[in-house]
Order: C-alpha cells, then structure tokens, then sequence
C-alpha cells in the first residue's frame, strides 16, 4: 500500500473533524499516562504526538490513530522504574534506548512480513494479560490517586506500602480523584458524541481546584517546557543489555499485539484491509523516533480510533491533523496545563486500567470454558506478579497444548481399522464391502482421513497392534492432505510390522501432495509399486485375488 494511495480517499470535511475530535480525546490521556510512566507530562505529549504523525504516514491502516496506551504505559513504567533504580544518571537514556530498540524490532518484524502471525493467539491469553495490564494500571495509580508519590518497587512494592499510604492520605487530592472518577463514570453516554468525559473531568476538576483551593496545597503538573523536545542519544550499559533486549522485546511485542489487534476493529468499521507489515514497519518508525526525542511509545488505540471513523475520518490525514492540534497545544498553550492536579490525571489513568479490563469475557469465561477461564485468569496474575512474557509464553503453550489435546481425540476417531464390512465406520461402497466380506476377516482395511498430525500417532500404534492376525493390510491415505514427521514414522513402523508378519500391504494414495510426503520418509520404498492402487475397489480385488491365491497353494 502507498503513501499515495492510502491518502487517494481523503474526505477533507471528515479528516479535519475527525483528526481535531481525537486530539481532544488524546490531550487528557498523553498528560496521564506521561505522569504515570513517570517520564513526565510533556513525554506522554510528544509521544501523542509523534507516534500519531509518524504511524500515519508510514503505516499500513488508512484511518488508525496511534498513541500511548495503557499496555504501552504499563511497561514502559516498569522500565523506567528498574533502570532508575539501578543508575540514576543514564537511566532515563537508557529507557528511551529500550523505546528505540522496539521501534526497531517492530520494524524487523514488519520487513519480515511477520505481522500476520502476531495475533494468532488465543483470545483467553490476549484476554488475560490486557485484563492484567489493566489491574497494574490501577493498582499503580493508588498511591497517586490518594495524593502520594508511587512507591518504588511496581506493583508489589505499592502493595506492601497500602498501610503507609492510607495513613498520609491527602483528603482534598482524594477528593479531586474520586470527583474525576464520578464524572467519568456517570458521564451520560449520550453525551459522550459530542465532547469527552476526559476532557470534561480534565477541565472542570481542574477549575474547581484552583477555585477552591491553594495552588501550593494540590500537586500538580507545572510548567511543561515549550520548545521542541531535546534529542535522547542512545546509551547502552554492557551490564544492563540483556535485560535491556528482553524489555525492548516485551515492548514491541506488546506495540505490535495492540496495535493490529485495533487495525482489525478498524477494518471492520471501514470495510477494508489494513497492510500488517507496512503498519508494524510504521509503528516502529513511530516509535524509533519516539525514543530519539524522549517521548512515550505507542500503539493503534481504539477508542481513538473508533472515534475517528465514526466521525467520518477516512484517511491518514485525520492523524496528521491530530498531530499538529497537539503540537500546537504544546508549543502555544502549553501554560493551560500547569495547574492541572496530578490527583486527576491518576483519576483518569484508572478509568482507563478499568476499561482495559475484558469484563465482557471475564462474565461469561466460566460459561464458555473451565479451561479457557483458568488460562485467562493465570495469564492475567503472571502478568500483574511475574511478568509479561512468561504470562503469555506460558499461556500460549498451555492453550495449545489443550487445542492439541482436543484435536488428538477428534482425530483419533478418523483412524480406522475394519475387516468386517458390517462395520459402518469407513466409507466403502456395497461391492468393496462384498470384496471385504469374501475375506473371511483376512483382510484389514486401514483407513485415515483428515490431516494427520503427530498427536495421532498413538491411535495408529493402537489400531495395527494385532497385525500378526491378517494377512493382507490395504492403507487407505485417500481422505489424508497432509501428514506430518511424527505420523509419517507411524505409518512406516505399521508397514513394517504387517511386512514382519508376512502380511501383504497394499497402498491408497491418490493425493499428490501426500504422495510427495511418503517419498521424503522414504515409505513408498517399502510397498512395491505393483501393490500400489488408486482406488479402494482395485486395492480390496488385488488383495482377495491374493488371498485366493494363497489359499490354492496351500491345498
């Protein structure tokens, strides 16, 4: 998809709108998620900003608007956090390296056309670990939300510190906090068209504050720099890469798992298709030079890009239009953000952590699937107590390992092995069940359909373990597309038993593919051509004309 094409369809009316309504929307969350990450408000601005321009116009969706996200915020805190922690002088250089290394590693994703397989995991993971960046969100916001410094240590150390929190409580930054969560919370939803609950809790708790209270007495967010953001050069501690190369990994992941995930609900408002590779290759660019200036990354957020569409957005344009109202916020009015209280932006970051939540597949999880829900609610405490990757690696292997459980007994049931034809498992016509039955059960009629996997191989042992009892076996791959090593080797160990017994093997494999699947294990080399049949009727004749044979040579 070109630059020029995904700009053919531009609506200026719609665009306009569309990218003025979403910077609305955005202005609130880059300031709350700036100072949740504790990178400061002016980075969740600049990353609103040049993760919009950037992924609109390198990216593979016409009308997805990007910025920092809640999953975003989440991990880039807790980096932020570790590598303070660890060295206070380059740790904020560091992290921004981190951010850079995302970048880049969603642009090798992307160049190797891997976009398409980011997605393809369960829907009770992807449920679980954004219901757990959802919980992380809000338990990190506490501490602020109660007119506190967040305490070292992430979640467990906010956890361990509630005693002291609760105890030096700010009552009036709890009072802002909980009258911006009211107002986001009870926001007539028919309202919600036309100006955001956001921007409205933003705004009016922010008057209230400096109407009825001492600027000195509510922390707030102060003066935001109004030039340009400085350039982070990259710095890389020997000590620190791994860790600083699993970070980047956690974040791009995540970048990229956010991001299509939303290009998808995208696509289905538009009716049209985003490119997965250009995207990712757009987001890491976006990112990349997030990083570079100090900014915050980002991701496809839905509500904003819901908002866009609906709005009547249909190209990149709107985000480029968003971009530059942020900018101009920034670099104009940027004092209209001073005495905004840090007790709001934490109101607002958890509402945010609470929408996060899947609470549509949290209700009904125990409705559809005991398993589905013990993965969704295990991926979702790994992510909140351990940590992002183990959650998801572990609960992408254990859904796949029930997937490859349900599949094996589904399978197993089309391995078949008959001698009588009364039996109406396999499917043969009434002269190949005359040719079975003239056998006189000397005959065992193998038969497979559907792709053969190796979880199958157990029921293929099972079902030729009395071999020695016939004397002919017809193997029929006829209904079989595609075998894989694993069952390859059954099938080679059930020849050579049935040839060990001096029982004669006759083969059904039409399907050309498959054919070319046996040459490579080397199984045709064992049944001679002669006793090669293209057809079910022809293979049960070889073989009875066989056994007749047999039989007068033995009189």
């Amino acid at each position: 998809m070109q630059l020029t094409h995904r700009f053919r369809e531009i609506s200026l009316k719609g665009d306009l709108f569309g990218g003025v309504t979403t910077a609305i929307i955005s202005l609130p969350l880059a300031l709350a998620f700036g100072v949740a990450s504790g990178a400061g408000a002016e980075a969740g601005l600049w990353g609103a900003i040049m993760v919009g321009l950037f992924a609109s116009l390198f990216g593979g969706s016409s009308t997805l608007i990007s910025e920092p996200t809640g999953p975003m915020t989440v991990i880039m805190t807790a980096v932020l956090t570790s590598m303070m922690a660890k060295y206070p002088e380059t740790g904020l250089a560091m992290t921004f390296t981190v951010v850079m290394m995302a970048g880049a590693f969603q642009i090798l994703l992307g160049t190797l056309k891997l976009g398409k397989y980011v997605t393809l995991m369960p829907y009770s993971v992807v449920s679980g670990f954004m219901s757990g960046i959802g919980v992380i969100l809000i338990i990190l916001q506490f501490a602020p939300l109660l007119g506190q410094a967040a305490p070292a240590g992430g979640v467990v150390g906010t956890l361990q510190a509630v005693p002291d929190i609760l105890s030096n409580m700010d009552i009036a930054e709890l009072f802002l906090g909980l009258l911006t969560l009211a107002i986001l919370f009870l926001f007539p939803k028919s309202y919600q068209k036309y100006v955001p609950p956001q921007l409205v809790a933003l705004v009016a708790v922010t008057l209230l504050s400096v109407l009825f209270f001492d600027m000195d007495s509510i922390r707030r967010i102060g003066e935001i720099p109004a030039g340009l953001p400085s350039i982070v050069l990259p710095h890389i501690n020997a000590d620190m890469l791994t860790t600083m190369v699993i970070d980047a990994l956690v974040l791009g992941t995540l970048g990229c798992i956010d991001t299509l995930l939303t290009a998808v609900i995208g696509d289905s408002l538009t009716r049209k298709e985003h490119d997965s590779d250009k995207e990712l290759r757009g987001q890491g660019l976006a990112n990349l030079v997030a990083g570079l200036f100090g900014a915050l990354p980002g991701a496809g957020a839905t509500m904003g890009t819901v908002t866009n569409i609906q709005v009547g957005a249909r190209s990149p344009l709107s985000g480029v239009v968003r971009a530059f109202v942020l900018a101009l916020v920034v670099l104009v009015a940027g004092g209209l953000t001073e005495p905004i209280p840090m007790a709001v932006l934490a109101g607002i970051a958890v509402f945010v952590g609470f929408n996060i939540l899947d609470w549509s597949f949290i209700q009904r999880a125990h409705k559809v699937s005991i398993q589905g829900m013990a993965v969704m609610y295990g991926v979702m405490l790994l992510t909140v107590f351990v940590d992002l990757i183990v959650a998801v690696g572990l609960g992408v292997f254990i859904s796949n390992i029930i997937i490859i459980e349900r599949l094996s007994r589904e399978q197993a049931r089309q391995v078949k092995a008959i001698s009588d034809a009364d039996e109406d498992d396999v499917p043969l016509t009434p002269n190949e069940r005359r040719l079975l039955d003239q056998a006189n059960g000397k005959i065992l009629f193998f038969y497979l359909s559907g792709p053969m996997i190796f979880s199958v191989s157990k029921a293929i042992s099972r079902q030729h373990s009395s071999i020695a009892d016939y004397e002919a076996m017809i193997l029929d791959l006829t209904d079989v597309p595609m075998i894989d090593v694993t069952v390859g080797l059954a099938l080679e160990n059930a020849i050579k038993d049935a040839l060990d017994a001096h029982c004669q093997v006759y083969l059904l494999c039409p399907n050309a593919q498959t054919q070319q699947q046996l040459e490579k294990f080397h199984i045709l080399d064992l049944v001679p051509n002669t006793n090669m049949y293209p057809s079910r009727e022809l293979a049960l004749s070889a073989a009875s004309n066989q056994l007749e044979q047999d039989i007068q040579l033995t009189m």
